[in-house]
């Protein structure tokens, strides 16, 4: 694709988002709380987004999809299906992770959230933030001495993460907005960190997300990736795509009602390269000093870099 239209894309899909796809989810009992949250997001984000869900089925087909006036949609097909799958699944999602990761996943997004090295003071942007656990967990290590932004594209994620958070602090503690990684609503030069957990390996053009994730960094500021992985060992291996490949679709898809969700997962980790390569991949997007760690056994690899 030649660049002139590659940025022309971009610009477009800048302009889209920030008028129509994205929804404030900051509505807080205290006014106080409301007040500072949108202040957050006045001052991070390119556009200011303005309408806001009661609930995921009360969104119009009419903001969850722009359409070119070719009649082609703004968003490949791959990313509609994805959005949609989310949404479904999104009511179980947290006892799912949960369940199939035998309480794993909880260790992992610590890990993760200590790699980011979070400055007091900092502002932490938590790209395809699902349904907010890895920003709660920020907040639990970082306390008020960090602001965290999440944004995912599932407005069925979000609205479950904005529950989560009322719950556990009675306010909106973290500002949350619907949006794609591939054309962040964001400042350039606005955020201290970037994580994003189990989401990469669902974005195409990965470099391109990486592109986004690092001009929206500070200088020195880091990226933190947590995605799933296939096992090198080869007798673990065997055993772990055994339980990946046929026993996860069947727990997964019994619970969610979605099936194909819980096939999509194996395949989509199978899909998504070794760690070297992928490392390679951060390098060519602009970061550096990149290190990785693989945890309980191969299953799972932490990325770090800076910008």
């Amino acid at each position: 694709m030649p660049a002139t239209v590659r940025i022309m894309i971009d610009k477009l899909n800048r302009l889209c988002y920030s008028m129509i796809q994205f929804f404030y989810f900051n509505t807080a009992r205290e006014g106080s709380e409301k007040a500072s949250t949108s202040a957050l997001f006045m001052h991070f984000m390119k556009r200011v987004p303005h309408h806001i869900p009661a609930s995921p089925g009360s969104i119009p087909n009419k903001h969850l999809k722009l359409k070119h006036k070719s009649g082609m949609s703004t968003m490949s097909m791959e990313l509609d299906f994805i959005k949609g799958m989310f949404d479904s699944i999104a009511p179980k999602y947290d006892f799912l992770n949960r369940c199939l990761s035998l309480r794993q996943d909880v260790m992992w997004r610590r890990h993760m959230v200590k790699a980011a090295q979070i400055p007091d003071g900092g502002v932490v942007l938590d790209v395809a933030c699902g349904t907010c656990d890895v920003g709660l967990e920020i907040k639990r290590q970082k306390g008020s001495r960090v602001s965290v932004l999440g944004t995912d594209f599932s407005p069925g994620m979000l609205f479950l993460g904005k529950q989560k958070i009322m719950s556990c602090y009675g306010s909106m503690k973290i500002g949350l907005a619907a949006g794609n990684a591939l054309a962040l609503p964001f400042k350039d030069n606005s955020v201290d960190a970037v994580l994003i957990a189990f989401g990469i390996r669902n974005i195409m053009d990965r470099q391109r997300a990486l592109i986004s994730f690092h001009r929206a960094l500070k200088k020195n500021g880091k990226v933190v990736i947590l995605e799933l992985s296939a096992p090198e060992q080869k007798g673990f291996r065997r055993l772990y795509l055994t339980y990946f490949e046929k026993i996860l679709p069947l727990i997964g898809g019994l619970f969610s009602k979605n099936k194909n969700a819980y096939h999509y997962l194996p395949a989509s980790v199978l899909r998504f390269p070794d760690a070297p390569t992928f490392a390679g991949t951060m390098k060519s997007a602009g970061f550096s000093n990149i290190k990785w760690k693989q945890m309980t056994l191969g299953i799972v690899t932490l990325f770090v870099g800076t910008r």
